[in-house]
């Protein structure tokens, strides 16, 4: 006896599967568009200073700034050295004083204070820390009219210490500085020092202040730029004109445009010679502030 077996049924034909979604995501057109325009964005003030500083006060007034046509800059230049009797560079070179000479020592002074906090123990060492960090919250223009005060009863207002004395102090720096020697500076290599007979100072001159060196770059920097940038303070301490830093310097020329519209060539290009030393100094030590950027962003 024959079984006759049917024929089997067709199978069901299997969606193929399907690839996983990949999480959404902008194109690298976008992103690349995006930085294109933040770039343009943040160049272009610097690209009109560049054209400004060439233009004479008509093509100023007028708006006429991008124009290719019609370059003054050598009389706009010579026009800035001869305007007061050369003011300008007087101003110029104080800036270089309180920015270059205070940013040295107030980078040391950090390094000096950072190092203490991070190598020493002594009673109340985090509370005076955290006094240390109270001093970042305060803005340094509430700071300023007691400082005046304070000026005024050492009668140092209107001289050169009266800037020059409160840039060595920088609260934010003291905080870097014991990043980067909790960072840079091991406690073993000092211990090492130590056993070989040389002192505490001895041991932070030859060993702690080289290892910490990137974290003093980067202090410095962001001091030198402060006091580069300082203006309420010169504003409040200083009268005699010799004694202005740029930034005053340029704001009292600005402040008189109206009445003399000829110094607004002379803003324009001082304000663009303003930007070389920023520009100089930030190309000149980049390699170690970035070292010292990335360090303490590890620590």
């Amino acid at each position: 006896m024959t079984t006759l077996l049917s024929p089997p049924r067709p199978s069901a034909t299997r969606p193929a599967p399907q690839r996983p979604r990949r999480p959404w995501s902008l194109s690298k057109a976008a992103v690349n568009g995006a930085l294109v325009l933040a770039t343009g964005y943040t160049l272009l003030p610097l690209g009109w200073l560049l054209t400004a500083s060439a233009k004479n006060t008509g093509d100023l007034i007028g708006g006429r700034t991008l124009t290719p046509d019609r370059w003054n800059l050598g009389a706009n230049l010579s026009a800035l050295a001869s305007a007061g009797d050369g003011i300008y560079f007087r101003w110029y070179l104080n800036s270089l004083l309180y920015a270059g000479i205070g940013a040295l020592l107030c980078a040391f002074v950090c390094v000096c204070a950072g190092y203490a906090f991070h190598v020493y123990a002594f009673p109340g060492k985090e509370k005076v820390f955290g006094l240390v960090l109270l001093g970042v919250l305060v803005p340094t223009t509430a700071l300023a009219l007691p400082m005046y005060l304070l000026a005024s009863e050492l009668h140092l207002v209107n001289t050169f210490w009266a800037v020059f004395i409160p840039s060595l102090v920088n609260p934010f720096g003291v905080y870097l500085a014991r990043v980067f020697c909790a960072g840079y500076v091991p406690g073993e290599v000092l211990e090492a020092a130590r056993m070989d007979g040389a002192g505490e100072l001895r041991t932070f001159w030859s060993i702690g202040l080289k290892m910490v060196m990137p974290g003093f770059v980067t202090v410095f920097l962001f001091q030198f730029t402060a006091i580069w940038n300082n203006f309420f303070l010169p504003l409040v301490m200083l009268s005699d004109n010799t004694l202005f830093p740029v930034s005053l310097g340029l704001y009292s020329w600005n402040a008189q445009t109206r009445a003399f519209p000829e110094y607004y060539p002379l803003v324009v290009i001082g304000s663009l010679l303003a930007v070389v030393p920023l520009v100089v100094a930030f190309v000149a030590l980049q390699r170690h502030w970035k070292a010292g950027l990335t360090a303490g962003s590890v620590k």
